[in-house]
């Protein structure tokens, strides 16, 4: 480990990060293992298990393999070798075969592993780390630039504390404390529906032919998209926008939809449910002065396609090396800049803008219109250079190497 960077008078630490989460965890991994001193907290008692993001694009797992993470999710993981887009119940697709990327990146696949597991691999790494520090059951009420530092005021138990870094990070999610003390706006739009998120150990795969592990299905009326990860299927449904929420809730509603994907005599057994409404936001700039964010605090998009995770690891990696930057080789806080112009247009015009047009092509209830696209689509794959471009992007290589590109 490099030696600990030598804090101004001004400064505990070099950064304080609210959030560990995987992005903030993430960050601290790179920053620590930099030698830099991080103090990171957290209002979560500990890691959050809960049902998130699945899905590994290339660029994240050729970031991740430096410090050995690929590696281990791999071992925790499901290669996705192909992904789907399929009119149900007759089995028409178009199937995507990500081996075409090959030239291009170690990992010419989606890997499909709970975001979980990423926080517990970053997790242990950190821990490991003596010039990094994690604080869980610990509240960020504020934020601050005092000019030759930042402060961050932290509840923990029954008391506040005031931590001085020298940069402040917000990878505290869509809520962030950091943004709001920064007074960003947080412009974009709520999706009128809520979807429903359903874990079940049912083999999907024994009764859909040809079934990938990412499959996004149009049905009658409706969409659903099924995602299978080690030992079980976590499948998207999409419920009916003229009954409440509430009623859709229910077992047997939930045990309607799922026996719209393969009727059963046998009741579904379900392992996980969580209802979650879809936004896509994003502020003005990631960046004032000594305070910084990365991730869902900075740009929320449609689960569709599977980028926001990956996106939020993207900013870390690209926020580490302008820290990094900034304290070690004494470059001026304008490097964050730079970190805002790689970041934001391709959060906003590659991110946001393809996990919009994902959702609206899937939304589409016409028939007709569905069997164009299912048409344009197969006419894609079955070209491969088509396929390749289409890939380049939707697999995100395209707008990390544009972001690697800005000056």
């Amino acid at each position: 480990m490099a030696a600990m960077t030598a804090l101004s008078a001004s400064g505990d630490c070099d950064v304080a990060i609210s959030g560990a989460g995987p992005v903030g965890l993430c960050l601290a991994m790179l920053l620590g293992e930099a030698g830099l001193s991080v103090r990171m907290f957290e209002t979560d008692p500990a890691v959050s298990e809960d049902l998130r993001a699945s899905t590994f694009h290339s660029p994240t797992m050729d970031l991740l393999e430096t410090s050995g993470v690929t590696a281990e999710l791999l071992e925790r993981g499901l290669v996705c070798p192909s992904w789907q887009i399929r009119l149900h119940p007759s089995g028409d697709r178009a199937v995507f075969d990500l081996s075409v990327l090959s030239g291009d990146t170690k990992h010419p696949y989606r890997l499909q592993c709970e975001q979980w597991k990423l926080s517990q691999a970053l997790l242990r790494r950190v821990q490991k780390l003596k010039n990094v520090e994690i604080n869980f059951s610990s509240e960020v009420l504020e934020v601050a630039d005092s000019g030759d530092h930042a402060e961050m005021t932290v509840r923990i138990g029954e008391t506040r504390e005031v931590f001085r870094s020298r940069i402040a990070v917000g990878a505290d999610g869509a809520r962030s404390i950091v943004r709001k003390s920064m007074n960003l706006p947080f412009d974009g739009e709520t999706y009128p529906e809520t979807t429903v998120l359903v874990t079940t150990l049912f083999p999907f795969e024994d009764h859909l032919e040809g079934l990938s592990n990412v499959t996004y299905c149009w049905k009658e009326g409706g969409n659903f998209s099924l995602l299978k990860v080690p030992g079980r299927w976590r499948a998207s449904i999409y419920p009916r926008e003229d009954l409440p929420i509430e009623d859709q809730l229910t077992e047997d509603a939930i045990e309607a939809s799922l026996q719209v994907i393969v009727p059963r005599k046998e009741r579904y057994e379900v392992l996980d449910k969580r209802p979650y409404r879809v936004h896509q936001r994003i502020v003005p700039k990631y960046n004032s002065g000594r305070l910084v964010l990365a991730g869902d605090a900075a740009h929320l998009n449609s689960p569709s396609g599977g980028m926001g995770l990956n996106g939020g690891i993207h900013d870390a990696f690209e926020l580490a090396a302008a820290l990094k930057d900034i304290l070690q080789k004494n470059t001026s806080l304008a490097r964050l800049d730079l970190y805002d112009r790689r970041r934001r247009p391709v959060a906003r015009d590659q991110i946001i803008a393809q996990a919009d047009r994902n959702r609206a092509r899937m939304r589409e209830k016409d028939p007709d219109k569905r069997i164009e696209m299912l048409r344009e689509l197969q006419a894609i794959v079955s070209n491969k250079e088509r396929l390749y471009a289409y890939l380049l992007k939707s697999s995100m290589i395209e707008g990390f190497r544009q972001s690697q590109g800005i000056t």
